[in-house]
């Protein structure tokens, strides 16, 4: 195992001291090493609203500097980062290096969540398409095996304005001191989705984003047995995009309601979705954002989320009602008035505690059977 705060110093001697990336469940213990050493949101440290975002990042952190960044990421974010790596980064463009530290979700023979395996079969040969050379470190990987690697190949490389990669399986990393802080609020984010799901009837239909909120939701609708679990969409993949898919079923079924339980981690990643709703101010749909603080499902790390107003920058894009919720009286009142508002969309930002009950069970469905499901309860069959 490689200790990740010894991994940060052996990066000092290669004069790279400015991170930047979304984290992944595979590289908690090299994110909490970074939070423990720099903090967040500051010169040496950005936790980037998306993957794209995060190559923008190092690259002007380049620009300014001449020194090389690390981009960290889940796999599922290499597609994020291919427009800039080969239109910015590549050297055939401005020839930019970056050390991008990748974790391996969905790798072949390794079971993983559905949403994992397509990225998982392929990471290894986007990154050769992109031509940039890679390493992977696993539980046996030591740090004197990277420091080989980037002697032998990525110094050069780098050099020359290429940028490379450290391809990370489970368990590479060894567990650093410290953890994630936990934001604490009145209420808690299962609680919040069982009561959302209560008001749902016949004609409600609820579209949740991935991680823990699309498992915590389908827990719930099993154990009640409801009979409208059929009019929940999980989007168990493509962070970010839960609220477009909600836009377009609300546009296509104006005679429903639909619902679109976010995430701030996921509403900040595509945030330019916002724009799009308000403009087209669907009045069926009701955009709910439960804001923790925090990318909760890859491990914890913060979010700039409480730092922002969003009510007010969904005001701003076109939402007519952009409402905040800090307790249950306040959650119960909005919930039982919706009805009384004549416009939509409605936005809602929900403040709830970070953390979930280590026993909360996945989808037992298959996701194309999830799909399947839904769009025979949107046609009413």
């Amino acid at each position: 195992m490689i200790k990740p705060e010894q991994f940060l110093e052996f990066l000092e001697t290669k004069d790279i001291s400015f991170f930047t990336g979304v984290p992944d469940s595979l590289l908690q213990a090299f994110c909490i090493a970074l939070f423990n050493k720099f903090g967040t949101s500051n010169a040496n440290h950005i936790v980037a609203v998306n993957e794209g975002n995060a190559v923008a990042l190092g690259a002007g952190y380049h620009l300014a500097t001449g020194k090389t960044p690390l981009v960290y990421l889940q796999n599922s974010g290499l597609g994020n980062i291919v427009n800039p790596a080969t239109s910015l980064t590549d050297p055939a463009v401005y020839g930019i290096p970056i050390v991008y530290i990748v974790g391996w979700r969905g790798e072949p023979g390794v079971h993983d969540e559905p949403q994992h395996v397509k990225q998982g079969k392929i990471t290894c040969d986007l990154l050769d398409v992109l031509k940039i050379p890679y390493m992977i470190v696993d539980k046996n990987t030591t740090l004197l095996t990277i420091e080989s690697e980037f002697l032998n190949r990525f110094d050069s490389c780098m050099e020359n304005g290429g940028s490379v990669a450290i391809v990370v399986r489970k368990g590479a990393f060894d567990k650093p001191q410290g953890e994630f802080p936990f934001q604490q609020a009145i209420l808690p984010r299962e609680d919040v989705i069982k009561k959302i799901a209560d008001k749902t009837g016949d004609k409600d239909f609820i579209i949740a984003t991935t991680g823990k909120i699309s498992r915590e939701l389908f827990e719930y609708r099993k154990t009640m047995e409801s009979p409208f679990k059929q009019h929940d969409f999980l989007t168990v993949g493509s962070m970010g995009h839960a609220s477009t898919i909600a836009l377009s079923v609300a546009l296509q079924h104006k005679d429903k309601t639909v619902w679109c339980i976010d995430g701030d981690g996921a509403v900040l990643m595509h945030m330019g979705s916002l724009a799009t709703i308000g403009t087209m101010r669907p009045s069926n749909l009701i955009h709910v954002v439960l804001n923790n603080a925090s990318h909760e499902s890859v491990g914890g790390m913060p979010t700039v989320a409480k730092r922002i107003d969003l009510p007010s920058i969904a005001r701003a894009v076109g939402y007519p009602q952009a409402l905040r919720v800090h307790n249950e009286d306040e959650l119960t009142n909005v919930l039982d008035n919706l009805k009384t508002y004549s416009e939509g969309p409605i936005f809602i930002e929900i403040f709830v505690s970070s953390g979930s009950r280590s026993d909360l069970i996945r989808p037992n469905t298959t996701p194309e059977e999830n799909k399947i499901a839904f769009m025979h309860a949107l046609k009413g069959n």
